[in-house]
């Protein structure tokens, strides 16, 4: 996490991003099936050029769903190898409406809504020499961006890369991870499945994440630098372990989309002065209190107002608004970036009054 306090002035942050970003709208090339309810959403921009982003980065699509404007992200699960194009792979969610909007009415040609790309879950930003990958389900797809990008470069890397999947038929990118463990000599995949499918009986490691299966195919597990991803108890559970095993921290790195509680954005932790500021938000016309420990969103929804947001973790950017005037303290999950907040703008979910403010909200 990183933790600003700024007003309306230039600030720089140096977190190594792409000169290139694909903000704005992208055009959907193409739609594949990858299991029974998983897609891939190929997106191009409009124009044909390339953007850079960093594997394991995401976007945060917006789409009206019924009359609803929701916003969700996404991670680019393809490699900046190929910087024409970015993919998204989508698992149909019971009661999700934007996963299940993208599965039933986005085709080639359709166009989508996009902030970023996002985020600082990236082996570029943790360079090493071994690496873990551990996911589950979905969870897979920041860390097949990264494999995919260091098989692409031919990267002189050891890979451990440990999947876990509910039976074979939910096995995402199944043929591919075959295919680049072959072709690599540092990388190893593991599957490891609960129970078999309908039509397969699963031959390999059966079971949920254990120490004695990790150590057994990562004997050196603490030496290496951990990426996780995929659902909050699977990643409860790796720390866990990782913890008894002895792995230093500061080598763990994980990534989760897992909503929050609408009605209680964290607030960034500082020493108590027990100070009450007013906000201004302009274009709505209201005036709202805020102490020193709530964040603006949350106060705007204590005084009955609305606005846009989705993770409220500081990483979807869907909060993003302009700081007009005043400071604020923010702690954010990389949703987003030193040049936008160099031109003052602030993400309301994960930032806490420093002063009395004016937002253009």
């Amino acid at each position: 996490m990183t933790t600003l306090v700024f007003g309306p002035s230039p600030v720089e942050v140096a977190h190594g991003e792409p000169r290139e970003e694909p903000d704005g709208t992208l055009v959907c090339a193409a739609v594949r099936d990858v299991t029974h309810d998983v897609r891939s959403f190929v997106l191009r921009p409009a124009q044909l050029t390339a953007y850079g982003f960093l594997p394991g980065q995401h976007l945060t699509l917006t789409v009206d769903v019924g009359g609803q404007v929701l916003s969700r992200c996404y991670t680019i699960a393809s490699s900046p190898c190929r910087p024409d194009e970015l993919t998204i792979t989508v698992k149909r969610v019971p009661g999700g409406p934007v996963s299940n909007w993208l599965h039933d009415h986005l085709r080639p040609g359709d166009a989508v809504v996009v902030d970023g790309p996002l985020g600082s879950f990236s082996t570029a930003h943790h360079p090493a020499e071994r690496y873990l990958f551990l996911s589950a389900g979905s969870g897979i797809t920041p860390l097949m961006s990264m494999l995919r990008t260091i098989h692409a470069a031919g990267e002189p890397v050891d890979v451990v890369f440990v999947h876990h999947a509910r039976t074979p038929a939910d096995i995402i990118f199944r043929d591919e991870l075959r295919v680049i463990e072959a072709d690599h000599p540092g990388v190893r995949v593991v599957v490891v499945c609960e129970g078999d499918a309908e039509h397969e009986q699963w031959t390999g490691p059966r079971g949920r994440v254990a120490l004695p299966m990790l150590l057994g195919v990562a004997p050196d597990l603490v030496d290496r630098e951990v990426f996780t991803c995929g659902p909050a108890p699977y990643m409860e559970a790796v720390r866990g372990l990782l913890t008894q095993a002895g792995a230093d921290p500061d080598r763990y790195h994980e990534e989760s989309f897992d909503l929050a509680p609408p009605a209680a954005p964290a607030a960034p932790a500082r020493s108590s002065s027990g100070a009450t500021y007013m906000v201004e938000l302009r274009r709505t016309g209201r005036t709202v209190e805020c102490d020193e420990h709530t964040t603006l969103l949350a106060a705007a929804a204590q005084s009955g107002l609305s606005l846009p947001s989705s993770c409220q973790e500081g990483m979807c950017g869907t909060c993003k608004t302009t700081l007009l005037s005043g400071r604020v303290a923010m702690e954010h999950a990389g949703g987003i970036r030193p040049r936008e907040i160099a031109q003052d703008k602030i993400l309301l979910c994960c930032s806490t009054p420093c002063d009395d403010l004016v937002l253009d909200a």
